[in-house]
């Protein structure tokens, strides 16, 4: 098993928390990484910015601007990263014009060589098909990263084997249709993702939407092996007067709530 699986199967359920890497300066970034692993963060996402996020709802397209406003840049992004000492891997997110144009021509292999040199343990890309990802595929297998792929809602039949026989690491289970971004409930597609999901042996995470220990409950409730936390955590960083003892908190709940999801009982039966 690679790291990240082993973190999500030794820690289940698992705690993955996201964060922008230079919002508001990669300096703060650096504590409020240390923040979270402290708190109980099993991995950690950092995202490097991209000027035209699609993926992402207001709460994290602000802190890319914000980052790419502080002058966040892939090889500074790289150098924060060879920096972090932490117990939770990291991953990288973001998307697919940042991995290609990296190098001196398009080709991910550059990007790829450069996240494992950097420590890195698996990439995540929104907007990567998993029918074209073969290129990257083969540069993650040959530098021993992860390659995540983002199941929607709607995914299912042939398309859905696709991505699950080509992911590693984890599924990442998106909790709803549309954009990134806090909410105060857990949609229902949640339960109908996961039980689509079940008959794959691959960790399955679920986020969009997460921002509460209670959402972590009931997620694991329903059969995930995560929670991927992202929106809650930049509202923090943006609102705060303490940002860093903040972060360590909301993920002290948040593991909490998850580990609650595994102890809950058992629905009686009619």
């Amino acid at each position: 098993m690679s790291g990240i699986e082993t973190a999500i199967r030794e820690n289940n359920p698992a705690l993955i928390t996201y964060v922008t890497a230079g919002d508001p300066s990669l300096e703060d970034t650096e504590a409020y990484v240390h923040a979270l692993d402290r708190g109980g963060a099993d991995l950690i996402e950092l995202g490097l910015p991209f000027s035209e996020p699609i993926a992402e709802g207001p709460t994290i397209q602000a802190a890319i601007n914000r980052a790419l406003e502080a002058g966040t840049t892939p090889e500074s992004f790289f150098d924060l990263v060879a920096d972090l000492e932490t117990e939770a891997p990291l991953l990288v997110m973001t998307y697919y014009n940042m991995i290609l144009q990296y190098g001196s021509e398009p080709d991910p292999e550059p990007f790829v060589e450069r996240a494992a040199g950097a420590g890195l343990a698996g990439i995540i890309v929104p907007d990567l098909p998993a029918e074209e990802a073969g290129p990257l595929r083969e540069a993650c297998d040959e530098y021993g990263l992860d390659l995540v792929f983002i199941v929607a809602p709607t995914t299912g039949g042939e398309r859905l084997d696709r991505i699950m026989s080509r992911a590693t690491g984890f599924a990442y289970v998106q909790a709803r249709l549309g954009t990134t971004g806090a909410r105060a409930n857990v949609s229902s597609a949640t339960h109908e993702s996961l039980a689509r999901l079940e008959e794959y042996d691959v960790p399955k995470a679920v986020g969009f939407g997460v921002s509460k220990g209670e959402h972590a409950t009931e997620i694991i409730e329903a059969g995930a092996d995560g929670v991927i936390v992202g929106s809650a955590l930049i509202d923090i960083i943006a609102e705060s007067d303490t940002p860093a003892a903040d972060l360590e908190a909301k993920a002290r709940e948040l593991k909490a709530g998850a580990l609650e999801g595994v102890d809950a009982p058992e629905p009686e039966q009619p």
